[in-house]
């Protein structure tokens, strides 16, 4: 069965989805397309606000494994949409804090909604879901297009996806936490190149880069992504899979191993009185394992730490 959402409401404290579709296979694969096809899918800010919400609630839901991120029509995401009154970001121009000031108040009062970046609240949203979250870039992606992808766990693409930094180009800087990803990914001075460059990359030069896994043509990209997707959950638990992307991101931003070995420690720990005990039972008997273990249900293997230490919207730590 699948299931599709495009909510709406008349209640204008609740979250509708205008701008995305939300598909749930049986497999638990969710399909969420941007869905402002006669725009290129251009972010704007409800899209933000809605991007936001199914990451950090539908998508934690149980019965989703893993979630695919495409564009309707021909487009992924065309950047920001430019076309619009007021300040094109959304923020409150009436804000002048310092540094200090932000920092300290940063998830409170007119600062989280007037002045926080909204790709970088998107971006840590899809960071903390502790389940695969896999690109598939099926057009253009320019600005937030791109760097939204970032904090996904891996990349495809299109051979008709054209990725850009354009952000010198319009004479703002890169968002959505891209100065923290793009280097980590590509290395510094592959990120500083197109960042300054501002330049629309074709699909062979990320590759190369190794920012996407592969390119496909455009009919092929979405199999091979649910394909992809299906190798990560089917006979897979969801306990040990979100701990391990936790342990992962936490263990590549780590200035010394022994951090990783502790969080490591914790994680081996808490799965072997759980689903390890299950995977162990079914390869000694030769049988598929059934792990019971639920995402919603991982304890917490790596101390809270402050807003330097990677602090996520929800309270987790990525």
């Amino acid at each position: 069965m699948l299931h599709d959402e495009r909510m709406t409401s008349s209640n204008s404290s609740e979250i509708s989805f205008e701008t995305v579709t939300w598909h749930v296979d049986d497999d638990g694969i969710a399909l969420l397309t941007l869905s402002r096809p006669d725009a290129l899918n251009a972010f704007n800010v409800t899209m933000a606000r809605e991007l936001e919400h199914v990451f950090l609630t539908s998508a934690r839901e149980d019965s989703v494994r893993a979630v695919i991120v495409t564009g309707e029509g021909r487009g992924f995401c065309a950047g920001m949409d430019l076309a619009v009154d007021g300040n094109v970001f959304g923020l409150d121009e009436s804000l002048d804090p310092t540094p200090e000031e932000f920092q300290a108040a940063y998830d409170q009062g007119p600062f989280h909604d007037g002045l926080r970046d909204t790709g970088g609240r998107v971006t840590l949203a899809i960071q903390s879901l502790p389940k695969p979250v896999i690109a598939a870039i099926n057009g253009p992606a320019v600005g937030i297009g791109a760097t939204m992808t970032l904090s996904m766990d891996i990349r495809l693409a299109s051979t008709s996806a054209r990725i850009g930094f354009v952000f010198g180009r319009l004479g703002i800087v890169p968002e959505a936490c891209s100065t923290w990803f793009l280097p980590r990914l590509v290395g510094l001075s592959t990120a500083m190149e197109w960042v300054y460059s501002a330049c629309i990359l074709k699909p062979e030069e990320v590759l190369r880069a190794g920012l996407v896994r592969s390119i496909h043509e455009p009919d092929d990209l979405l199999p091979v992504a649910y394909a992809l997707a299906q190798e990560f959950v089917r006979g897979r638990s969801a306990v040990a899979l979100g701990l391990s992307k936790q342990l992962l991101l936490h263990g590549a931003g780590a200035t010394d191993p022994l951090a990783a070995h502790l969080a490591e420690s914790l994680a081996m720990f808490r799965t072997s009185m759980g689903d390890g005990k299950e995977g162990v039972a079914a390869f000694l008997e030769k049988r598929d394992p059934v792990f019971q273990g639920r995402a919603s249900e991982i304890a917490p293997i790596i101390p809270s730490r402050s807003l330097a230490g990677q602090r996520t919207d929800d309270g987790t730590n990525a």
